[in-house]
């Protein structure tokens, strides 16, 4: 019989430095302590971006339209590490040119009562290949102009897309960080 060890999350103080570890399935609730995470946003070669609907019988904001991948870098796991691991297998998608955007945002965010608390650095990229999703993971995916992901999320109920990807838009193109295709 094969045992497959659970995904250890990254807890962290105040000041984003690592304290222990937690498995997964015991970090999100509603006392949700610190803990690392990461949010990407990939396009494409010609500028569009690459969105997900997160799978309907996800436990945390689920169904709920987001960025192109998110997730949590395991223990010693570098960032760029943790996004190309997660984008190959929620997406099986290739990660290219990634660089940092917000790399100090943090946000707690609640949804039927279970908490988000993240040190969650935010990076742009492009990606390759075509996206092939584990529905598991992601019930829908789009490519979409930026201009236009901006208007169907402030135009759509306020459910409709994760609280973390409409504020990390509004930060990106306030910081003027949108790529040029």
């Amino acid at each position: 019989m094969t045992v497959t060890a659970a995904e250890l999350i990254v807890l962290v103080d105040d000041d984003g430095t690592p304290i222990g570890t937690m498995p997964k399935p015991l970090v999100h609730h509603g006392e949700t302590p610190l803990h690392r995470a990461f949010s990407a946003y990939l396009f494409t070669d010609d500028g569009r971006l690459l969105v997900t609907r997160r799978a309907a019988d996800k436990q945390t904001f689920p169904g709920m339209w987001t960025n192109t991948v998110c997730g949590h870098p395991g223990p010693g796991e570098g960032d760029a590490d943790a996004i190309a691991r997660r984008a190959s297998f929620e997406l099986g998608v290739e990660v290219a040119d990634l660089r940092p955007a917000l790399p100090g945002y943090r946000y707690r965010a609640e949804f039927r009562g279970v908490v988000e608390n993240e040190v969650c650095p935010v990076y742009l990229g492009r990606f390759t290949g075509t996206p092939d999703p584990d529905p598991s993971e992601v019930g829908e995916w789009e490519l979409v102009e930026w201009a236009e992901f901006r208007r169907r999320q402030e135009a759509g109920e306020r459910d409709a897309w994760s609280p973390w990807c409409r504020e990390q838009a509004r930060l990106i193109e306030q910081a003027g960080l949108l790529p040029s295709s």
